[in-house]
This record gives C-alpha cells, sequence and structure tokens, in this order.
C-alpha cells in the first residue's frame, strides 16, 4: 500500500491506488454512501442527549444555555474540521485510533485507541438503559427506583437489546446503513415537531429575563457545557471518521458527514432550547432555573413532562416512544464503531489480531463478540449514570484532542499527501482544536476527571502486562515520539485538580487555586507547550510511511473459513 508522492497529476492516481490498497487489506466493504454516513453522524449525535440535553443545561445556565450550546458546537465544529482533513487524506476504519499510528507511532496509538475504544464501549449500553429507563412507563418491572436495571429481567431486556445490536451488525454494514437512515428520518421529523409545536403552543418571553439570563454566570455556563450533556450530544459526528473506510466516496463523504452533521444538529439544538425556555409556564420558575422540574416522574423525561404541562397530551405519548427510539438507535450505531475501533487498534499490533479478523460479509465478527460481552459487564449497577456519561465525555474528548497535533505532524510527514478537504490558516484551526478539547475537559471538573486518568493509568497497566506475558509479541512502542502524551494527562490532570470546577459545587471548590479568567491563560500557555511539543516527537518522514504502508498483524483482513 504506496502512500501517495510525487507531481500533483500523479496524486489523484495515487490517493485512489491507496483506497484500494486499504480495501484489499482491510476485508471491509464500501458500502456507505453520501447520505448513509451523514445520517450515521447525525443518529448518533440525536440519542438520548436531546431528550435532556435542554432540561439540564437551563439547571445550570439558564438562558444563557442557549450560548452554551453555540459555544459547544463551535468548539466540536474546530475538531470536526480537524478530523474532516484527516479522514479524507487516509479513509481508514477506526481513523481516530489509526492515525496517531501514522505519525507518532504505537504507543500513541495505543494511550489514545485505549481511551477512545473505552469511551465507545461505554455508550451503547448507556443508550439501552436510557431507552429501557423511558420504556418503564409501559413495563414497570425494568428499572428500579434510583434508575438501575431489575435482576434478572430489566437485565435480560438490556442484554437482549446488545444481543440484536450485535446480530445487526454481524449482517453487514449496508444493511446497518439502510437501517439507520429509516430511523434518522424518524428521528430527525420528531425533534422539529417538538419544537415547532413548543414554539406555537405557548411563548413565555418573560421567561428569558425573570429570573436572570445567566444566574450562575459565565463560570456556570462554561461549566453547563460539559456536564449538562451538550458536548456529549454532539459525540456523534465522529462516525463520518470511523466508518470512513467503508464509505464510496471518501474524499467527498467524509467531510460532509462530519460537518454536516454538527451543523445540522446544532441548528436543531438551539432551536429545542429556545423552545423550551419559552414554554415553560411562570409558576415552574417561581424558586429559579436549577429548581425547575425536580419532581417529574422517573419515567415521564423533561421534555413529556413540558407537554403535558401546556396541554399536548399527544405529542406527550409520542417522546414517550421515541424516548426508546432515539438512544436505541444511537446505541446501535456505538456499537458498530467500538467494534472499528478494537479492529483499528489490531490493525496498529496493539491488540490481539482476532479482533482484525472480517467475516465474509466484511464485518470485524470477534470485536462485536468484544463489545458484546463488554455491554453486559457495563449494565451491572454502577454508583451514578451521570457520572459514567461525564466520563464517556471527557475520555472521548481527550482522545479528539491529539487530531490537530497528528494533522500539523502529517503536513510535515506527507506533504505531497492528496488532500480533498484541507483547512486554510495553518496553526489557527488546528491550534484553536486542541486548546479546546483541553478547556472542554478542564470545565468536566476534577470529580468526573479523577476517573478518566484512572482509566488511563489503567490502559497503561494493561499494557505492561501484555508487555511482560508476550515479550517479543509486542511491537516497537516508539517511546520517544509517543511520551509527550503522559506530559500532556498529567499537565490537565494538575490543571483541573487544582481549578475551580475541582468539584460539583462550583461555590466549595476542592482547590480553587487558580481564578476564573486566569484559568484560560494557563490552559493556553499549556496548550501552546504540548502542541509544539507533540509535533516536535513526530516520526520522521520514512518513519510515519513505514506506519502507513505496514500492516503489524498477519492476514488481518482475511475471513476465517466458517466465520459468520
Amino acid at each position: 500500500m504506496s502512500v501517495p508522492t510525487g507531481s500533483p497529476s500523479d496524486v489523484a492516481t495515487q490517493q485512489n491506488a491507496f483506497s484500494a490498497a486499504e480495501d484489499a487489506r482491510s476485508g471491509l466493504k464500501r458500502d456507505i454512501g453520501p447520505v448513509g454516513l451523514l445520517f450515521a453522524g447525525v443518529g448518533s449525535i440525536i440519542g438520548s442527549g436531546w431528550l435532556f440535553g435542554a432540561f439540564k443545561a437551563t439547571h445550570g445556565a439558564g438562558p444563557a444555555a442557549i450560548f452554551a450550546w453555540l459555544i459547544g458546537a463551535v468548539m466540536i465544529l474546530l475538531i470536526g474540521l480537524v478530523f474532516s482533513e484527516l479522514g479524507s487524506m487516509f479513509p481508514v476504519s477506526g481513523g481516530v485510533v489509526r492515525f496517531p499510528h501514522y505519525s507518532h507511532g504505537s504507543f500513541a496509538s495505543y494511550t489514545m485507541g485505549w481511551v477512545t475504544w473505552l469511551a465507545a464501549a461505554v455508550v451503547a449500553p448507556i443508550e439501552v438503559e436510557g431507552a429501557l429507563t423511558y420504556a418503564t412507563s409501559y413495563a414497570h418491572w425494568i428499572t428500579n427506583a434510583d434508575g438501575t436495571l431489575t435482576w434478572p429481567k430489566g437485565y435480560l431486556i438490556a442484554a437482549a437489546g446488545m444481543l440484536l445490536f450485535s446480530f445487526i451488525n454481524m449482517i453487514g454494514i449496508g444493511f446497518f446503513a439502510r437501517l439507520n437512515n429509516v430511523i434518522v428520518w424518524w428521528k430527525l421529523a420528531i425533534i422539529l415537531i417538538t419544537v415547532f409545536a413548543l414554539l406555537f403552543t405557548t411563548f413565555h418571553a418573560s421567561n428569558f429575563t425573570s429570573h436572570g439570563f445567566a444566574p450562575s454566570g459565565l463560570k456556570g455556563m462554561f461549566h453547563t457545557i460539559v456536564v449538562a450533556g451538550i458536548v456529549f450530544s454532539f459525540l456523534g459526528f465522529r462516525q463520518g471518521v470511523e466508518l470512513g473506510g467503508e464509505t464510496s466516496n471518501p474524499r467527498r463523504n467524509i467531510p460532509l458527514a462530519v460537518v454536516g452533521s454538527i451543523v445540522i444538529c446544532a441548528v436543531i439544538y438551539i432551536l429545542l432550547q429556545v423552545a423550551y425556555i419559552a414554554a415553560l409556564p411562570g409558576k415552574e420558575l417561581a424558586n429559579g432555573w436549577a429548581s425547575v422540574g425536580l419532581n417529574i416522574p422517573q419515567a415521564a423525561g423533561p421534555l413529556a413532562w413540558v407537554a403535558s404541562l401546556i396541554g399536548l397530551g399527544w405529542l406527550s405519548k409520542v417522546l414517550l416512544a421515541d424516548a426508546v427510539i432515539s438512544p436505541a438507535d444511537t446505541g446501535f450505531i456505538y456499537m458498530t464503531v467500538t467494534t472499528r475501533l478494537s479492529y483499528a487498534m489490531a490493525r496498529n499490533g496493539n491488540a490481539p489480531k482476532v479482533f482484525a479478523k472480517t467475516s465474509n460479509r466484511g464485518v470485524p465478527w470477534a470485536s462485536v463478540l468484544l463489545a458484546f460481552v463488554v455491554g453486559l459487564i457495563i449494565f451491572l449497577p454502577f454508583p451514578s449514570w451521570n457520572k459514567l456519561v461525564g466520563f464517556v465525555t471527557n475520555s472521548t474528548v481527550l482522545s479528539f484532542g491529539s487530531g490537530s497535533v497528528v494533522l500539523m505532524s502529517m503536513r510535515h510527514q506527507f506533504p505531497d499527501q492528496e488532500r480533498p478537504f484541507r483547512l486554510p490558516g495553518g496553526h489557527i484551526i488546528p491550534f484553536l482544536a486542541f486548546f479546546s478539547a483541553n478547556q472542554m475537559i478542564y470545565w468536566a471538573g476534577w470529580d468526573t476527571n479523577w476517573r478518566l486518568f484512572v482509566a488511563v493509568l489503567l490502559g497503561l497497566v494493561i499494557l505492561g502486562v501484555q508487555m511482560l506475558i508476550h515479550p517479543g509479541g509486542m511491537p516497537n512502542l516508539q517511546w520517544r515520539n509517543g511520551w509527550w502524551i503522559l506530559v500532556w494527562f498529567a499537565g490537565l490532570a494538575i490543571i483541573s485538580w487544582q481549578g475551580i470546577y475541582s468539584s460539583d459545587d462550583l461555590a466549595h471548590g476542592q482547590q480553587n487555586n487558580i481564578p476564573f479568567g486566569w484559568d484560560f491563560l494557563v490552559n493556553i500557555v499549556f496548550s501552546l507547550a504540548i502542541y509544539a511539543l507533540a509535533i516536535h516527537c513526530r516520526l520522521g518522514p520514512q518513519e510515519a510511511r513505514t506506519q502507513v504502508e505496514e500492516t503489524p498483524v498477519d492476514d488481518p483482513g482475511g475471513v476465517i473459513p466458517g466465520t459468520p
């Protein structure tokens, strides 16, 4: 598999050769068209987040939640633009994991791959549990009063959901795309009906100012961007990158899917936030935004509750039905993506070879089985569902953060590589994307972040165990090119620990040693230092070319006779 070099007239031909060689070695099928890839992103974004996001955002920010959605969308869009260029350069499945392998070697790809896979693997079970929570309105025996699954009935229903996702994945990517397209049209219709029904039924303009536009100030608004599920709601844009090795025209479809899904959903989410604020009866705001809806029944949900308050009983029933369909579809998509990440790690040589094996339908079957088993473990009662969502958000943002330094490293390593989508402005957008990722992690607060960094340490322990058990079977970790990641993670941990968001109670932070305002400056300086260090540590051009051309597993795309 050659990396395109030479005159511009030869680049397109060589880029096509890259894709053809990748297809032959991967065993995957390019069966997803432009709408299918775009809808994979849109369908993943519109999951359980839209059902809770508007409600939770106003608790922390009041009407300023409108700007929280806008700022969150812009920050995610910056990251999405970076991955649009990367994805169109190297249209491979599991790109978020494989790109660091190309630019910074095996240790970098293992570390980022571990964080990325762990985050994605948790999402499908979370969405299944979200769907079943709403299904409690029809079957009260599915969940307990605290939202955990009942044993054994609730757990078995959840397991059946994961089994269904696995079965659909085993059929093939083409069937996945067709099924998802249908469901996404439904999801878009329901959310637009909700927005316009709320807007045109009642509009209390005074709600935007009666109890303060930003009752918690800028500090609370920024915190809301992460902890209220705003960032979580946009993370599905990644599907345009993760499924890039399975789309028919990656140079066009990947940027369209990434940027298009973020823009479409940002417009919808902001309209929904406005509609929710304006629809609330004034009496519900008597004690301020933080107290709105505290007594909503578990199975009702905030939007269905508001619809009932303003006399839209039919909309309430529709929302309760969609509250099962939307999260289930997102969980289905994330299970597909999780399998592509473990597949990519195996292609990088950082996971057992079996996870890169594909069936005769082009499905990484062992990765599907792994995602199913992990889902069953995650279904076991966890102490806090919200903490789990926060963990997913931060670990995903952390994995996205590496994209900026990978992109700018590749501009040195592969100057002649065809870039169907190229970001203008040199370092400006990539650095802003890197800073945005670091800032979002900081805004989440130490109570969430310590769990993330413990998970990173667990991944390093697993790597160490692998090296002890199979000292000759591990690839060269290329430590000198990847050690900067540990400095990056350690710095983020220290800044988070010492900052004003070190506790869930913003008024009583555990450390509070970095004042508000100064924390932006600290993060900018830190981000500049790590950004420069990471680009400096990149592989040399020939080493990077070798990373792309070599596949570190035996016959990774091979079909094992007799497999599904």
